[in-house]
């Protein structure tokens, strides 16, 4: 097989296919390996009540960050709160992060410290102790990887799978803003390198800027979730699009969805910049990626519980149609969802 094709066989898996691909003659020989790859986390017995959780993230330059506008600081904070968002969406608590970089003799003292600044602050705000790492030298530019460790209650562990037909879709926050966020990034950085000598307009889009640099992870979600007694029956969390995580919901429990257009949640600032870019709310919500918020199924029986409150939307539910994810739009028309949000390769 000559090299194009190696890589074509590799964009045509995506990074799950590819996952899958790579994991698939692997064992688990540990009893206390309770679960692995396909998750949010890895599941380890930790105790009699409790289980650890693990996940772990690779950040690399110029493919999940461009420091031409990403400030060191909001980079380690943003990385930190991206792998205990995994954490998250397993309804567990993360208590330890481990970080390992490698970076180019090109960042001098200050810039690292900047970027440990960063990731100081995120394990402050997020309640996690670092606790290890590695550093060394890189050829070329900045790689950040980090290692997110917690636990949760045996009886309160929300997998991917675990729905069934009829459970309630729900979202946490809105969506879209951080692919809008992106978007300006990406134009001003545009418009910059046309002509350096014009400053970049970015004051009026600062919510949206701050979701796609400094995303916070939904830790208040889960500390909600318990304190209605509420156990979602599947959860993830939309760092690479609605419309994927929607599909690997489905994927996982063999069932299909309807989600309804006109209940995605949206910030007024999506609604407005979406227009001035001339890109659709609903697109940016189903395919932009990097919200962070969780998206979560619960039985029929505990909706009462969470009907009405300010921090959940309700999109849908589960259906019979195994592996079929669908969107009602706003005339009533069913239109099948197609994964077409953050592919890594």
């Amino acid at each position: 097989m000559n090299q194009d094709q190696k890589k074509n066989s590799i964009e045509q898996l995506g990074e799950f296919g590819l996952i899958k691909h790579l994991t698939s003659n692997f064992i688990s020989r540990n009893s206390s390996s309770i679960a692995g790859v396909g998750d949010d986390c890895a599941v380890i017995d930790r105790d009699e009540t409790s289980f650890t959780l693990i996940s772990s993230d690779l950040f690399l330059e110029n493919i999940h960050f461009d420091l031409m506008y990403v400030p060191l600081k909001q980079l380690g904070y943003k990385a930190i709160s991206a792998s205990v968002s995994d954490v998250y969406a397993m309804n567990g608590m993360a208590e330890q992060v481990t970080v390992n970089i490698g970076f180019s003799s090109r960042f001098p003292l200050e810039a690292i410290e900047e970027l440990y600044d960063g990731i100081r602050r995120a394990c402050d705000f997020f309640k996690v102790d670092l606790v290890g790492g590695d550093t060394s030298s890189s050829s070329k530019g900045l790689m950040i990887s980090v290692t997110a460790i917690g636990k949760v209650d045996k009886h309160k562990v929300a997998y991917r799978s675990g729905a069934s037909s009829k459970d309630i879709l729900l979202v946490s926050g809105d969506l879209g803003s951080a692919y809008l966020g992106l978007q300006i990034l990406e134009r001003e950085k545009s418009v910059f390198l046309s002509n350096p000598n014009i400053q970049p307009e970015l004051a009026p889009y600062d919510s949206l800027i701050k979701k796609q640099l400094m995303p916070e992870a939904r830790i208040d979600v889960i500390q909600l979730l318990d304190e209605l007694g509420v156990v979602p029956t599947s959860m993830i969390d939309v760092s690479d699009g609605l419309a994927s995580e929607l599909i690997h919901l489905c994927e996982s429990n063999n069932l299909g969805c309807v989600i309804h257009e006109e209940k995605i949640p949206y910030q007024e600032d999506t609604m407005l910049v979406s227009t001035e870019l001339n890109l659709s709310p609903l697109t940016c919500a189903m395919n932009g990626g990097e919200d962070y918020e969780l998206l979560f199924s619960v039985a029929q029986a505990d909706f009462d519980k969470i009907k009405g409150n300010p921090y959940f939307t309700p999109i849908g539910y589960f259906t019979d149609e195994k592996g079929t994810a669908t969107l009602m739009d706003q005339s009533g028309q069913i239109h099948e969802l197609k994964a077409q949000g953050w592919n890594h390769f």
